[in-house]
């Protein structure tokens, strides 16, 4: 901001007689000479003085030209002047077609990422607002005059320097950073307004698209389904419930889940920019702009990594635990001949001998069940296409019945049951298998109910559970080249909505949804 040097000066304490004092206010007057005064349309607002102390003397009572007796006075000096103003004359200026406040705040010179400040005329970030800042350049070289501190929100017009006061800002400010009362909050799920944008197009708050950023699409698949279940977005939408984590992966998800709901955006998509950088670094680059990823490996680094970031420990929960984690009781036979299958183990007269197992048994929290899919059929048919069997979900969920025994690779035989459920279920339906060349897909539609998930068979008491979905994340094509999209209900019309990065579609026909390549299936407990 700019300073001016006005001081005032006043009467100072001295021993003096009153001709001593007449003749010392005369010298200080000329010693403090009061600079010109700034412009009268600019009011100003000024904090409480400082106060400096000099030393003055004096030969005699008649006299105080140059002669010291050791006297004190105190000089007033104001501080520097805030200016501000309500009449800027380039808000005409301001083109919010331009603005996207979704990618990282970084200065498009310098790179840095210290007291960046938006241009509200072409949408670029610059550094600094001094006369020697970028910012300050990029005014007087473009004609461009008024920014936004992107980390107070606070608008300036420059080369002038001045706080600019308007009402009319709001929404920019709204739109760098979205907030939400309780009430509003309660509302989120009993919306059916569609919003407006600039460019007048329309959609739904919380059904917006997210873009690609290059082979991203695994992410934002897995990124709606979870902005989708209440808990998870009643708590990361609150900012002052992130105010005390660190931790950036938190903070961005957070801003994510903000602008997602933001019923007054601009535009009817959201970038996630800031927060794929926050998983690219949190991840040491195994998750990164550019590759293509599963959205499982994904799904369990990140809600695992949030736990962490959230203080989860063993004795203490998080949102994340609270919401996802059940347990599940494992039976494991190990057996314990080492010559299995050999002519030791065969008994008398050939016959093979009863093999012996060693049995353990251990309870383990879970925050997503992974369901086997049956080998796919080799044989085509008369069309020399190939057959793409459908499978009820319930003949894969019997994994966990407590009395179907799982053979693993290495001889160990296991059986699962389900002690205590999850508010919130997912399942992975594991499409996809990995050899020494290549990668391959199994194409088994599986069908599933999208309210009533009967889940009494599948829990050690026997309780009648049942689930509603949420989410159905799938993927569509062949194995490396494929895409992922999601499917979502809006709990305010119960409609469901198709999501492809950007694309965002209303389903017509339900009966779609649960005759897909599902991948990733998201419950919630009635």
């Amino acid at each position: 901001m700019s300073e001016t040097n006005n001081h005032k000066s006043e009467e100072t304490e001295t021993s003096s007689s009153p001709s001593s004092t007449e003749s010392g206010n005369k010298r200080k007057a000329d010693e403090i000479t009061p600079s010109p005064s700034s412009d009268s349309t600019t009011p100003t607002t000024t904090t409480t003085p400082t106060t400096t102390t000099t030393t003055t003397s004096s030969s005699s009572s008649s006299s105080s030209d140059n002669n010291n007796n050791g006297n004190e006075q105190q000089i007033i000096q104001p501080p520097p002047e805030k200016k501000q103003r309500k009449d800027c004359p380039y808000l005409a200026t301001i083109n919010r077609n331009m603005l996207d406040f979704d990618f990282e705040k970084l200065c498009s010179v310098s790179l840095s990422n210290l007291n960046v400040y938006a241009c509200l005329v072409c949408g670029k970030y610059f550094q600094g607002r001094g006369k020697t800042s970028f910012a300050h350049f990029h005014s007087l070289q473009a004609g461009h005059h008024v920014f936004i501190n992107l980390q107070s929100k606070k608008v300036y017009c420059l080369p002038d320097d001045y706080e600019v006061i308007d009402p009319s800002l709001a929404d920019i400010k709204y739109l760098l950073d979205p907030t939400f009362t309780q009430a509003q909050i309660n509302n989120l799920d009993k919306n059916t307004t569609l919003s407006r944008c600039l460019d007048g197009s329309e959609y739904l708050p919380g059904v917006v698209g997210l873009n690609n950023i290059k082979a991203t699409d695994y992410i934002n698949a897995v990124l709606q389904a979870l902005v989708h279940i209440p808990p998870i977005r009643d708590y990361f939408i609150v900012e002052d419930n992130l105010k005390n984590f660190k931790s950036e992966l938190v903070k961005r998800f957070g801003m994510l889940v903000r602008k997602m709901w933001n019923s007054r955006n601009f535009k009817p998509q959201v970038s996630p920019h800031e927060l794929l950088q926050a998983i690219q670094d949190s991840s040491a680059k195994r998750f990164k702009i550019g590759v293509q990823g599963d959205p499982i490996d994904f799904l369990q680094w990140f809600i695992n990594e949030m736990n962490k970031d959230l203080g989860g420990t063993k004795n203490n929960k998080t949102i994340i635990t609270e919401v996802f984690q059940g347990h599940v009781h494992v039976v494991t036979k190990t057996p314990i001949s080492s010559s299995r299958g050999s002519d030791m183990s065969r008994g008398p007269g050939g016959s093979k001998a009863k093999e012996e197992f060693k049995e353990t048994s251990k309870t383990l929290p879970f925050l997503y069940l992974s369901l086997e899919l049956p080998a796919t059929p080799l044989f085509k048919d008369e069309g020399e296409k190939n057959i793409i069997p459908q499978i009820p979900l319930f003949s894969i969920m019997n994994k966990f019945d407590g009395e179907s025994p799982q053979s693993m690779v290495t001889g160990e035989i296991k059986t699962y049951t389900i002690t205590q459920l999850p508010k919130y279920l997912i399942l992975h339906i594991k499409r996809f298998t990995k050899n020494n060349f290549f990668r391959e897909k199994n194409p088994t539609i599986v069908n599933f109910p999208l309210k009533n998930l009967e889940m009494k068979e599948y829990n050690k008491d026997k309780k009648d559970i049942k689930y509603d979905m949420v989410a159905n994340l799938k993927h569509e094509g062949a194995p490396g080249t494929g895409t992922y999209s999601v499917h979502v209900s809006n709990r305010g019309n119960e409609k469901w909505f198709d999501i492809e990065d950007l694309n965002v579609k209303q389903i017509t026909e339900a009966y779609s949804i649960s005759v897909s390549e599902s991948y990733l299936q998201f419950y919630e407990q009635k």
